[in-house]
């Protein structure tokens, strides 16, 4: 029996056109989980990123430290209540390119896997309730016996994607020949090492640099228009995304 082929997506900026770990600490602030000033400091590390006073890799650490520093103290309950409210909201704000690549891949039977750097609980409501993967990875921050926080990551996918990837793989009987990976940073960077098919999807500069040195495919998403930067004198460099995967 041949064995099913795997597809690797980040979901923060890849599936999701928002972030999944932003939207969860505004909701754990609104709930009164975190303190009412930390919906400022939020806006603060947003807009410095928006008015280019850092990177992209800054805007999304200042939102890991925030939430670790107030995540202390706080119960799974609470942090669960939140994900549901902030899932039920903002589910399909998705990106049309990479829906179209889900349901390519799940008509090819494929494995279909997410490794995000969003809180495990946000990430397991979102594929509950909208993506229906087989796995997603997420942050794993540690609890007491009481399913309280203690504010110490346990498990940071990011570090290591490909790890992660290379687990799943070896644990489910996955052949990664044939495999795509999907993602927008650098921290995808691993994972596009070991699958066949890397796609820089809306890369940020470190991602898109590693990208063009490598020949990877790049492919930006803009209002309803897509556009495959690799492919521009084979495919007008525009169109459907049904189109621009015909391409091999």
């Amino acid at each position: 029996m041949e064995q099913r082929k795997l597809a690797v997506f980040d979901i923060d900026g890849t599936i999701f056109r928002k972030n999944l770990h932003f939207e969860l600490i505004n909701e754990l602030s609104w709930l009164g989980a975190f303190p009412v000033d930390v919906r400022k400091r939020l806006t603060e590390v947003y807009s410095g990123w928006l008015e280019h006073e850092g990177t992209y890799e800054d805007y999304r650490n200042a939102i890991v430290s925030l939430y670790a520093e107030h995540i202390k103290g706080v119960s799974e309950e609470k942090v669960r209540e939140a994900s549901r409210i902030v899932i039920s909201f903002h589910m399909k704000r998705t990106y049309i390119f990479s829906e179209a690549l889900i349901r390519r891949f799940r008509a090819e039977g494929r494995h279909i896997i997410a490794v995000s750097g969003s809180p495990i609980e946000v990430v397991e409501e979102y594929n509950e309730k909208y993506l229906r993967f087989d796995k997603v990875y997420g942050s794993v921050y540690e609890k007491d016996g009481n399913g309280i926080y203690t504010g110490r990551a346990s498990f940071e996918p990011t570090k290591a994607k490909n790890e992660v990837v290379k687990r799943y793989a070896e644990e489910n009987g996955v052949d990664l020949s044939d495999s795509y990976g999907i993602g927008d940073t650098e921290s995808d960077i691993g994972i596009f090492r070991i699958v066949e098919h890397p796609i820089a999807f809306n890369p940020n500069l470190n991602l898109k640099t590693a990208a063009e040195k490598e020949g990877w495919r790049i492919i930006v998403e803009k209002k309803d228009a897509i556009y495959d930067l690799t492919r521009c004198a084979a495919t007008g460099g525009s169109g459907s995304p049904d189109d621009l995967m015909k391409v091999s």
